[in-house]
């Protein structure tokens, strides 16, 4: 993955042939949280291979490599956010959102009023991008040790 982020990533949806590319990202994309946790990142432990036939993926790709990711879970009455991962060299450039806008926009296209996802409570950052971006949390539950939390947000069309 290059260092030196310059092209505007293009969105396109991943095949079964991105499987690898979409671990090793996902690796790349949550390895510093390994030691605030105190334990391996739940993305960290997918089978890749197998979910990106069961789940629908959309991937950022800037002059080859995948940069960025979503995985995409419909529920019965929302569109569930499975993960949201960026490439170390091209976060906080609005990536993530962009991510999101789109999983919100199929969303709408589908006809759900809502979309949910989940994060660590010691992912800081990642809380306050959803809270800033409508996202309400609905509750929490334990996992491990530490609290998932649980966000929802009500689709305008």
């Amino acid at each position: 993955m290059s260092d030196e982020p310059h092209a505007s990533p293009s969105l396109r949806r991943a095949s079964g042939e991105d499987a690898s590319a979409i671990r090793e990202l996902v690796h790349d994309a949550y390895r510093d949280y390994t030691p605030l946790l105190g334990r391996t990142p739940i993305p960290m432990l997918v089978d890749y291979a197998d979910a990106v036939h069961r789940h629908e993926f959309w991937v950022l790709v800037a002059g080859g490599p995948i940069v960025g990711l979503i995985e995409l879970v419909p529920r019965d009455d929302h569109l569930w956010v499975e993960n949201v991962a960026i490439a170390p060299a091209w976060q906080r450039r609005g990536l993530g959102r962009r991510l999101l806008a789109h999983a919100e926009d199929e969303a709408r296209r589908r006809s759900f009023g809502q979309i949910g996802l989940l994060t660590n409570e010691r992912y800081e950052d990642n809380i306050a991008m959803y809270a800033r971006d409508g996202y309400r949390e609905t509750h929490c539950s334990p996992h491990l040790g530490t609290d998932l939390i649980h966000f929802r947000k009500v689709l305008t069309v």
